[in-house]
C-alpha cells in the first residue's frame, strides 16, 4: 500500500509524494500544509505554509509575521502538482482543518486533531467522504466519554462562584490556544473579573481579530485591587502551576481543565483542587462517529491510543493500520505556551 499511498511517513513527517508536500511536518521542509496552530503540528522553519484563513493570525503570532503563508477558505481547492488539496472544518480550535487530498480518483483525508461537539469559538466539524481516513486517537479508548460541554461549564461556573463567596481567586489551568478561549466564550463573567496569563491574551487578540467574541480580560499588572482578585477567574497555561506568577493572587483555589482529568490518578498527580473534564479532542463515541461518517474503507490511526483503536476497527471490518507520527495530541498543546512577557 505504501507505494500507492497518497500519504506516507518520512523522517520529516507525513508526505504526499504525488503533490510533493508535507502535512504538519516535524522537521523543516519546502512546502507544508498545516491542520492547525498547536505546537506539535505547526513548527518553524518551513519554506512555505498552506493553512486555513482563520488560523493565519495565530500562526503568524507563533511562527513569525514574515512566514510565507498561503491562507485559504474552507473548501477552497489548491492544485499541488496535480493533487487537489482542500481544507475542511475539524472543530478542534480556530482555523483547524482536515486536509482532503484527491488524485486520480482516490480521496484521502488527514484529520489533524478534531472534536465533533461544536463550540462557539471555531467552525464545527464537518465529515468529509473519502476512501482513506487518517484519524487521530488521543482519547482512543472506550472509557473516554465526555459529558456535554454545557454541563461541564455549569460545574466550573458553580466552582468559581463558591470560591468568590469565600474570597479566593479561581485559577483554571487550560491550554492557551483553544481551550482558554472556549472557556472564556462559555462562562458567565459577571461573577467577577477575568484575569489571563500573557500567553492566553496573545491568542485572545488573534481570536478577536478573526471575529470571535470574547469577554473583557485583564492582565495581573492592570491595576486590579486585592478585593477584585478575590472574586476573579484566572486562566493560565498549565506551565505556570507552582510558579511565582501565582503568588501575586493571594489566596486561590486551582483546577485543571483537560480530557485527562477523567482519570483520577492524573488529577492526583497534578496536585490541583479540582479537575474538569473538557477536551478539544474527540472522545471514543466521537471518533466512531467521525470514522463512520467518512465512509472510508481504510483507516490509518495516529498519535494516542493507536493499537486499541486499530484492533477495534479491524474487528468491526475496517482495513485499519497504525501510522506512527511525532504528534502528541492534548499532551502537546501546551508545548509553546511560554511565560508571561
Amino acid at each position: 500500500m505504501q507505494g500507492q499511498a497518497l500519504v506516507v511517513v518520512r523522517p520529516q513527517g507525513l508526505y504526499c509524494p504525488a503533490g510533493d508536500f508535507y502535512i504538519d511536518p516535524w522537521r523543516p521542509v519546502a512546502r507544508a500544509v498545516l491542520t492547525h496552530a498547536h505546537a506539535d503540528h505547526a513548527r518553524r522553519g518551513h519554506g512555505a505554509y498552506l493553512a486555513q484563513a482563520q488560523a493565519a493570525g495565530i500562526l503568524r503570532a507563533r511562527l513569525g509575521g514574515d512566514i510565507a503563508l498561503q491562507a485559504v477558505a474552507y473548501g477552497e481547492v489548491v492544485d499541488c502538482s496535480g493533487v487537489r488539496v482542500s481544507l475542511h472544518p475539524a472543530g478542534h480550535i480556530l482555523g483547524s482543518a482536515q486536509v482532503r487530498l484527491e488524485h486520480r480518483g482516490e480521496v484521502w483525508v488527514v484529520s489533524g486533531d478534531y472534536k465533533v461537539e461544536a463550540d462557539p469559538t471555531c467552525a464545527p466539524f464537518e465529515p468529509v467522504r473519502c476512501h482513506t481516513f487518517v484519524t487521530e486517537s488521543t482519547f482512543g479508548l472506550p472509557l473516554y466519554r465526555w459529558r456535554p460541554q454545557a454541563a461541564v461549564l455549569a460545574d466550573i461556573q458553580a466552582w468559581w462562584q463558591a470560591n468568590a463567596a469565600t474570597g479566593r481567586a479561581s485559577v483554571l489551568y487550560a491550554y492557551a490556544l483553544g481551550k482558554a478561549q472556549r472557556l472564556l466564550a462559555g462562562l458567565d463573567t459577571t461573577t467577577g473579573p477575568v484575569v489571563v496569563h500573557g500567553a492566553v491574551e496573545t491568542i485572545n487578540h488573534a481570536y478577536r481579530a478573526a471575529g470571535v467574541p470574547l469577554p473583557l480580560t485583564h492582565r495581573l499588572g492592570d491595576g486590579l485591587k486585592a478585593t477584585d482578585l478575590q472574586r476573579a477567574l484566572v486562566i493560565a497555561p498549565p506551565s505556570v502551576q507552582g510558579t511565582p506568577w501565582l503568588r501575586r493572587l493571594g489566596a486561590y483555589a486551582d483546577a485543571m481543565v483537560s480530557g485527562w482529568m477523567q482519570l483520577r490518578g492524573t488529577r492526583r498527580r497534578r496536585g490541583v483542587d479540582r479537575g474538569f473534564v473538557l477536551s478539544d479532542h474527540a472522545d471514543w463515541p466521537g471518533l466512531m462517529q467521525a470514522i463512520a461518517a467518512s465512509g472510508a474503507q481504510r483507516v490509518w490511526v495516529t498519535h494516542g491510543h493507536v493499537a486499541p483503536l486499530v484492533r477495534y476497527l479491524a474487528e468491526q471490518g475496517w482495513q485499519a493500520d497504525a501510522l506512527h507520527t511525532l504528534y502528541s495530541g492534548e499532551a502537546g498543546a501546551d508545548a509553546a505556551e511560554g511565560d508571561e512577557a
